[in-house]
């Protein structure tokens, strides 16, 4: 597994705890930030899939 991939995995793990206590507190500013985290972390986990596709296609030849 890509370092990617893990990293994209924790920051949308970051982003829906901030965006889940942006709601309960309504704190928009906090809510806006964890949801651009979630947008990072899923950016980054496709990335290392890309990552780990290429990988895996080359060691396959």
């Amino acid at each position: 597994m890509d370092k990617d991939r893990i990293k994209g995995t924790g920051d949308q793990a970051k982003g829906a705890i901030k965006t889940g206590i942006g709601k309960v507190t309504g704190d928009e500013k906090l809510k806006q930030e964890g949801r651009a985290d979630k947008i990072k972390g899923k950016v980054e986990n496709a990335v290392g899939g890309v990552k780990d596709a290429a990988r895996d296609l080359r060691d396959r030849h």
